[in-house]
């Protein structure tokens, strides 16, 4: 006989558009505030650096989904584990990885994380639980699905926390990947990224239902959260991560977010309206909203304007370092492609 999954007072829901009841102090919105906006400097910079042909290959921007990845990693633990898809570069710097190494990455360079032989979609860095960028779209639920795996059989209190884009949902391998980690009671925190377009096509055009509840038939609660109130999303990823960690199994949040730039930077998104990207970028900014709510702490525009000098500062030098150090030797070729047991 099947085993029955097990219930709570959880249910299925979709949460409003409201701010959080939580009021964090000006320290708190000065970290946030300070963590997006090296996202978006970051970003911008690289692709800059693209255009200048100094990145080459893939490089897909993050830019205005700068709350998702901040909030979440906000409430998380340090025992918890991240894999993503290939808009990834936020979330490395969300986990504390080096700008440096990161940007050194981008260009392909010998002091990148993986030595400049992986670019945009394949660096990582297991000292800070972050298990990479993958270019497979719906791979990284597959491996977040066995990180909660590890996490289980550690019995270590970790939650692996798997991101996917509105895209991939619709992979059969999420499917897959539902059951197994409901079969097993999972610590899995699904979050799906809905940035509204699936490289150019609609949510609307393109999936049937409501990408959150998908998880109903595995018995799996899942939620939808305004993705660009970093309050929201905070307090939507510390009920769900403690819902996971407390041995309930896997939990769905889908995040509505906006992606500012095309799919890619190949990508000119032509299949969306000036005015809807206006519309996004001045009313819903999410890196405003947190500059507004310092502001009605007292926090003094010079004192902002103080924290984005010193972070442009920080990509001016991992830019320059980047540039500076080496390409790969070409023996690199022949290395980290085989391990003899």
């Amino acid at each position: 006989m099947a085993k029955a999954k097990k219930t709570s007072n959880k249910t299925t829901k979709k949460q409003s558009k409201s701010n959080s009841d939580s009021n964090p102090g000006a320290d708190e919105l000065k970290k946030l505030y300070r963590d997006m906006l090296l996202i978006r400097r970051f970003e911008e910079k690289a692709g800059q650096l693209y255009g200048m042909g100094l990145i080459g290959g893939f490089c897909h921007l993050y830019i205005g989904q700068e709350a998702v990845v901040t909030g979440i990693t906000s409430v998380q633990e340090p025992q918890d584990t991240v894999v993503t898809a290939y808009r990834d570069h936020a979330h490395m710097l969300a986990c504390d990885m080096d700008p440096k190494g990161i940007m050194a990455e981008l260009t392909g360079r010998e002091g990148g994380y993986s030595r400049g032989k992986g670019g945009s979609m394949h660096m990582f860095s297991r000292d800070k639980g972050f298990f990479g960028g993958h270019g497979i779209v719906g791979a990284s639920t597959a491996l977040g699905t066995g990180l909660g795996f590890s996490h289980k059989y550690k019995n270590d209190g970790g939650v692996a926390v798997a991101y996917m884009g509105d895209g991939a949902s619709n992979q059969g391998q999420v499917a897959e990947c539902y059951n197994m980690a409901a079969l097993w009671d999972l610590p899995v925190l699904f979050v799906i990224e809905n940035n509204q377009y699936g490289m150019g096509t609609s949510v609307k055009r393109s999936s049937a239902g409501t990408l959150y509840r998908r998880g109903e038939g595995y018995g799996i609660p899942g939620e939808q959260v305004d993705g660009m109130d970093i309050f929201a999303v905070q307090a939507a990823a510390r009920q769900a991560l403690d819902y996971v960690r407390s041995g309930s199994g896997p939990y769905i949040l889908e995040v509505m977010t906006y992606r500012y730039r095309g799919h890619s930077m190949s990508d000119p998104a032509k299949y969306r309206t000036k005015d809807e990207l206006n519309s996004m970028k001045e009313d819903r900014d999410p890196i405003n909203a947190v500059k507004a709510a310092l502001q009605e702490k007292g926090v003094e525009e010079d004192e902002l304007k103080s924290i984005d000098k010193e972070i442009k500062e920080t990509i001016k030098e991992a830019a320059e370092f980047a540039q500076e150090s080496p390409e790969p030797h070409p023996d690199e070729l022949w290395t980290d492609i085989l391990v003899e047991a």
